[in-house]
């Protein structure tokens, strides 16, 4: 086998995946594995198409914005609008995130005080010696 081909389980040590997901990604057509026979070949392709998608899980991209970024992807080209698209997207994301970040941080505080308070009414309780 070329050293530029892998089988699945060294995509799987590689990357931290499973077969499944390796499998799942293929059928929603975001990595083309090679077949031979019932054995899928990984290729440089495949590897760098791999990290792409596990990094915008990791941002939260959704698995259709990730394979759309895939696909307007042109080898040997500027990628002009690849990056454009991506940049877009990742603009999209972030202010979500930085919406949600302040949406939990205000639950956060709202949920400290709550656990104050309820501190403070049960140490002004007298204390309950009863048992049973």
């Amino acid at each position: 086998m070329p050293d530029d081909l892998m089988t699945i389980r060294e995509m799987c040590d590689a990357f931290d995946v499973t077969p499944r997901t390796l499998r799942f990604y293929e059928s929603r057509e975001l990595i083309f594995p090679e077949r031979r026979g019932q054995r899928r070949l990984y290729d440089r392709r495949d590897r760098a198409r791999l990290t792409l998608i596990l990094r915008g899980k990791r941002f939260g991209f959704s698995l259709e914005q990730i394979r759309q970024l895939l696909e307007i992807y042109e080898p040997g080209g500027t990628n002009r609008a690849q990056i454009a698209a991506t940049l877009k997207v990742g603009q999209e994301r972030l202010a979500d995130m930085e919406r949600q970040q302040a949406e939990l941080g205000e639950a956060i505080a709202e949920l400290r005080a709550q656990i104050s308070e309820a501190e403070a009414r049960l140490a002004a309780m007298p204390s309950n010696t009863r048992t049973g």
